[in-house]
């Protein structure tokens, strides 16, 4: 148990200072979750637990910021709610060996957002300056774009954060500091809504849970100083390289572990 909780909360610190420089801390904590032996769907579920708290104070961080744009704020709660809760029943819905056939092609996806989200965002950007006056048929995709974000975050949290930024270049944002607000106000929303769902279902495992926010609290205070001095690329660089051995890692454990001779 002690051991455990030694990894538990080195992972949470980790993904704390992960997400406060470069992003990526559910890298680090969902498979540690997953290592102590919480079942996935479970795992899943205390990884949302755990990284609430990061959001919500990076939403608070950012209020001047979204003040700006106080006006448009209830519909990005409004969807959040129900994308993230209908995630969260959906993630509900499967069957725990369903979900761990498919966690390898999940981390696969938030990897590769990972990756090539900065050049997607680029890329967005310059498609919304050509098309700044969409019809009302664009808007309601651009709604639904969004209900699709938050229902993936509801389902599983790792790359939210990516996916939102891309949403947002899409639909024309280009302050980086209220699309920063945003990306954190919809975490925020999409994983309150969830952890409701899956406190009520009694799917967190809040003891490890716990431990893993209390780390990713502390990491989180402390890249503030940190990240100063860190260069924010190689801590990028680091990201993908942890995550691309994770997801192989777990393809190998899922797929090719069990069919081979013992």
């Amino acid at each position: 148990m002690l051991t455990d909780l030694i990894i538990l909360f080195i992972a949470g610190f980790l993904g704390g200072v992960l997400n406060s420089i470069a992003g990526g801390g559910s890298f680090i904590t969902f498979p540690a979750l997953l290592f102590v032996g919480v079942p996935p769907i479970s795992a899943n579920a205390t990884n949302t637990f755990a990284s609430c708290s990061g959001y919500m104070s990076g939403t608070w961080a950012f209020r001047k910021d979204l003040a700006e744009i106080k006006a448009q704020l209830p519909r990005f709660v409004l969807l959040s709610l129900c994308g993230g809760i209908s995630g969260a029943w959906l993630l509900l819905q499967t069957p725990e060996a369903s979900f761990e056939m498919a966690v390898p092609w999940l981390l696969l996806f938030a990897t590769l957002l990972f990756i090539f989200g900065g050049q997607l965002n680029r890329n967005l950007k310059k498609l919304s300056t050509k098309h700044r006056h969409a019809s009302s048929a664009g808007a309601v995709l651009l709604m639904m774009l969004l209900f699709g974000v938050c229902l993936y975050g509801g389902f599983f949290n790792a790359g939210l954060g990516i996916i939102s930024l891309s949403y947002l270049a899409l639909a024309g944002h280009t302050d980086i500091n209220r699309m920063n607000g945003l990306k954190l106000l919809i975490s925020t929303f999409v994983s309150l809504i969830a952890i409701a769902l899956f406190a009520y279902d009694g799917v967190i495992a809040w003891y490890e849970g716990s431990i893993v926010l209390a780390g990713t609290v502390l990491g989180g205070y402390m890249a503030a100083h940190l990240s100063r001095k860190l260069p924010q690329q190689q801590v990028r660089n680091f990201v993908i390289i942890a995550s691309t051995g994770i997801t192989l890692y777990f393809f190998y454990d899922v797929y090719l572990s069990q069919s081979l001779p013992h």
